[in-house]
C-alpha cells in the first residue's frame, strides 16, 4: 500500500488547523486505493465512487474529534468498509440492475465482433464464469471475512494494518482469513468439480 504516515499525520494536523487544502492532498493520496476496495465491496462503479467520497465527507466532519496521531489510511478504509456494509445490507433489501453488469451477447456492438487476438470464445466464457463464481462467493462471505479477505488479497495491508482496520488482532485477522478461505474452497469446490468434469 502507498502508506506515507507522517505525512498522513501532516496533512490531518493541517486539516484540523482549518487548512482545507490539506483535504485534497489526502483525497490524491487515498482516493485510488480506497476506491479499489470499494469496487470490489460493492462491485457498482458509481457506488464505490459515491461510498469514497462520502469517506472523506466524514473525514471532514470528524477532524476535530480525531486524535492529532490518528493513523489516517487505518481511519479511511475502517469508515468505507462500514459505509460498505451499510450499503450492501440496504442494497439486499432494495435490489436493482448494476450499469456495470457485462452485456448480453444479443446486444453486441459490432466492433466487438471483429476477430482479434483475444482467446477462443470457449476459453473467454470459461474464465469469465469462474471470474463471476469467485466474485459471487466472495461477494456471499459475512462483512468480517469479506473485508479482511480483501483487504488482504487485493489491497495487500498486512495483518497489522488489517487488524486496525477490522479492530481486532493479528491472530485475528490470519484466523478470519482462513475461515474466509475455507469458506470460499467449500463454496467453488462444485463449480470447479463442473468445469473438470465439462
Amino acid at each position: 500500500m502507498n502508506s506515507e504516515p507522517a505525512s498522513d499525520l501532516v496533512c490531518l494536523q493541517a486539516l484540523q488547523q482549518g487548512r482545507d487544502t490539506a483535504l485534497n492532498q489526502l483525497i490524491t493520496r487515498w482516493q485510488r486505493p480506497l476506491f479499489a476496495f470499494a469496487w470490489r465491496y460493492v462491485q457498482n462503479t458509481t457506488d464505490a465512487h459515491d461510498l469514497v467520497a462520502e469517506t472523506f465527507v466524514r473525514l471532514h466532519q470528524q477532524r476535530s474529534r480525531l486524535r492529532p496521531d490518528t493513523k489516517v489510511s487505518a481511519w479511511l478504509f475502517t469508515t468505507l468498509s462500514n459505509l460498505c456494509h451499510n450499503y450492501y445490507r440496504w442494497r439486499r433489501r432494495h435490489p436493482s440492475v448494476s450499469l456495470d453488469a457485462p452485456i448480453d451477447d444479443a446486444e453486441t456492438s459490432a466492433h466487438e465482433a471483429v476477430p482479434s487476438d483475444a482467446p477462443l470464445p470457449n476459453v473467454a466464457l470459461e474464465h469469465d464464469e469462474a471470474f463471476a463464481a469467485v466474485r459471487a462467493a466472495v461477494e456471499r462471505l459475512p462483512h468480517d471475512l469479506k473485508t479482511t479477505i480483501l483487504l488482504h488479497h487485493f489491497e495487500r495491508l498486512s495483518y497489522r494494518e488489517i487488524g486496525a482496520i477490522t479492530g481486532c488482532s493479528e491472530r485475528g485477522v490470519e484466523t478470519r482469513l482462513y475461515r474466509a478461505r475455507q469458506r470460499l474452497r467449500e463454496e467453488l469446490a462444485g463449480f470447479m468439480h463442473e468445469t473438470v468434469e465439462s
